[in-house]
């Protein structure tokens, strides 16, 4: 199961980290959410395999880590997703299906 594509509207902002939003439920270590607006990456799908760190042209991604999350204990976090350009990269070669890439939904989110 991949990203839920209406995060934004059956979830809520319930921290920022680094600059970015993280949208609930968060009960660490088990449930960590989903990351960013404009480059969203839900922590819970996300099995830290890097194919979004090596090939995001414009350098989005850091590693994150996350002790005890039974998927895997590190996570591609959206740290720059502000220099996103749109080229969908991430979207496509996430083996499974953790990242979502939406310019309309980061401007709606500004306003």
């Amino acid at each position: 199961m991949g990203i839920d594509p209406d995060f934004e509207r059956d979830r809520e902002v319930v921290a920022d980290h680094d600059g970015h939003d993280v949208w609930g439920p968060v009960e660490e270590p088990e449930r960590l959410g989903v990351h960013g607006t404009h480059v969203a990456v839900d922590f819970d799908v996300c099995l830290g395999d890097g194919a979004c760190l090596r090939d995001c042209p414009v350098d989005v991604f850091d590693w994150v880590e996350t002790p005890d999350h039974p998927v895997s204990e590190l996570k591609a976090d959206p740290a720059r997703e502000d220099s996103c350009i749109d080229c969908m990269l991430c979207v496509d070669v996430c083996p499974v299906d953790a990242i979502d890439v939406d310019a309309s939904r980061a401007a709606r989110r500004d306003d």
